[in-house]
């Protein structure tokens, strides 16, 4: 039998952290709650969590800080609860490490769709056993994506990227000089436009470049396509 997912949710309003675990454990997750950010660094250690759902608002520490916590210690995907809605917490949020954001009042049924989309993009990825040229390594000059591995290395060195980042940057890769819209990206990465933000995108083209660019102002792997999209190409 597969074993549920289990999804952490750090949030300090009573009513709200009930109703997402009631909700969540109906739908075939595994759902613990901590009420502030304190806590819920302690029962990340401890669970190993598949997800975490993050509100800023916590009354102990920041949630940008608890984000920033999570993500000196492991990649769990991270999906940003705020009250505020402001393009400047997004951005806040997404640049701090977070893969997703919603803004209160949210609707349950899209908050899972985020969460059962990001999975199935996750699992999607086949693993194949060892070959002697192994088509899931990305070659690309200094640059070297493996995608079994979850891993980007350049010039030799390992670059850390969140599972959002690393997916956005595998796929543009994987279609070198193909050129995306940020609803095509929004789409192929989250599995969601209808309700997405394409800033979202833009926060994270640009976390990219600063990772991955020797000059993030003069990008040679990620180009902007200007009025359409993005799109991976090599100098």
């Amino acid at each position: 039998m597969e074993r549920r997912k289990t999804v952490l949710i750090i949030e300090d309003e009573k009513d709200i952290s009930r109703i997402l675990r009631d909700y969540l454990t109906k739908n075939n997750y595994e759902a613990a709650v901590a009420g502030n950010g304190a806590d819920g660094l302690q029962m990340m250690e401890m669970l190993q969590p598949d997800f975490i759902i993050l509100d800023i608002m916590l009354p102990d520490m920041d949630g940008i800080d608890v984000c920033r916590e999570i993500r000196k210690r492991n990649n769990i995907p991270i999906l940003i609860l705020s009250a505020r809605g402001s393009d400047t917490d997004k951005v806040l949020g997404l640049g701090f490490g977070a893969d997703d954001y919603m803004t209160k009042p949210f609707s349950l049924s899209e908050l899972l769709a985020r969460i059962n989309a990001h999975f199935r993009r996750y699992e999607s990825m086949p693993v194949q056993p060892p070959q002697q040229q192994d088509p899931d390594i990305l070659q690309l000059g200094s640059l070297v994506i493996d995608k079994k591995a979850y891993k980007v290395t350049l010039e030799g060195k390992e670059i850390s990227l969140s599972a959002k980042e690393f997916q956005m940057l595998h796929h543009l890769a994987s279609h070198k000089n193909q050129v995306f819209s940020k609803s095509q990206l929004l789409d192929a990465i989250w599995g969601y436009t209808s309700h997405g933000d394409e800033n979202t995108v833009t926060v994270y083209i640009r976390r990219l470049r600063e990772k991955i660019e020797s000059d993030p102002s003069k990008p040679s792997y990620l180009k902007t396509v200007w009025g359409v999209g993005y799109k991976f190409s090599q100098d």
